[in-house]
């Protein structure tokens, strides 16, 4: 099961109290104050890690709570603090406060980390108080209560290359010819209920994260089906291939399908649909791939490449294109 959306409650330790202790040894002439600090609470904090590719494992666990700093201690002891609580995320997730609703973190880099709720300061122990006309302080601070705060989490994929396209066009079977991703595949529309992501291997040295994005329809930009749902993790790509069924199920038009899809990526976002893409027609070993793609060449003014995940016919030409794209991203631009 795959979550992107999941909203979680944090609460961070608090403060240990200070002790309010006497030194109390025989043969010692002069005792004094010696109560030691209280230890700090836990904190909560919240860590991008790669390995980790869904929020599923949040979705059942809505609290989340650090443990107390332990109270001070007589001979100027301190208390111990309080474990800390790290929550792992995938790379891509953000970070809102779901009160203010501004933006927390975007977590981009594997290892980033936020402390969401600092836990409270632990309190003065009586040694703190001793002055010169308060030789024997008997008071003490009790620490400081933790931060509390609920947080809204929203994975984004990030992938170099992701693959869109209407329902059953092929990019799930792409995905799994070109890498060790095993997402469902099936005849029938809408397979994919949550992008799978995928490490392709060009050459020996050479590799790029490609994400399947889930099938879009009509309407996606305000929301129809699943729209936003799928769309959001468009955002997150570098370089867009666009695959279209030759002969779709539902007796649907290939090229109008293309023109489709393009326009609900503008209508989304102009941004995205202005980013790098490579056209292909899938299924290439049906008899009207070629017309298809004649067709839709003629229609659009730009080069249509044809492919067959299942006998790999145009693979190797399409990762290289690929390749080629990311390269020129890569590239500084000259000022």
């Amino acid at each position: 099961m795959f979550v992107d959306q999941v909203s979680i409650f944090c609460r961070a330790g608090d403060g240990g109290a200070g002790s309010a202790s006497f030194r109390k040894e025989s043969h010692v002439p002069r005792g004094g104050p010696n109560g030691g600090d209280g230890g700090r609470g836990g904190h909560i904090i919240i860590e991008a890690d790669e390995n980790v590719s869904s929020l599923i494992h949040l979705a059942g666990v809505r609290h989340w709570k650090a443990d107390p700093g332990g109270a001070g201690e007589s001979s100027l002891r301190s208390g111990c603090n309080g474990a800390d609580v790290v929550i792992h995320v995938p790379t891509g997730t953000i970070l809102r406060d779901s009160n203010r609703g501004h933006v927390l973190k975007d977590m981009v880099e594997h290892g980033e980390q936020l402390i969401v709720a600092k836990g409270g300061q632990g309190g003065k122990g009586n040694i703190r108080f001793m002055s010169s006309t308060n030789r024997a302080p008997r008071e003490f601070g009790p620490g400081e209560a933790g931060e509390h705060r609920d947080i809204a989490l929203e994975l984004k994929v990030i992938a170099d290359v992701g693959l869109i396209g209407k329902p059953n066009a092929g990019k799930s079977t792409l995905l799994s010819r070109l890498s060790r991703a095993t997402p469902e595949i099936a005849n029938y529309p809408f397979t994919t209920k949550y992008p799978n992501l995928g490490i392709v291997r060009v050459g020996h040295e050479r590799q790029f994260v490609m994400a399947d994005i889930p099938g879009l329809i009509e309407g996606a930009h305000a929301g129809v089906g699943l729209g936003h749902e799928f769309l959001r993790h468009v955002e997150r790509t570098k370089v867009l291939i666009h695959l279209i069924e030759p002969s779709p199920d539902d007796q649907t038009d290939p090229v109008e399908n293309y023109l489709q899809i393009r326009e609900e990526l503008r209508l989304y976002d102009e941004e995205i649909a202005s980013r790098p893409e490579l056209i292909v027609i899938t299924k290439c070993e049906l008899t009207d791939a070629d017309a298809a793609a004649e067709l839709l060449e003629e229609r659009i003014g730009r080069p249509v490449m044809k492919i067959s995940a299942i006998s790999g016919k145009g693979l190797p030409q399409l990762l290289q294109a690929a390749v080629r794209l990311l390269d020129e991203l890569d590239e500084p631009q000259e000022s």
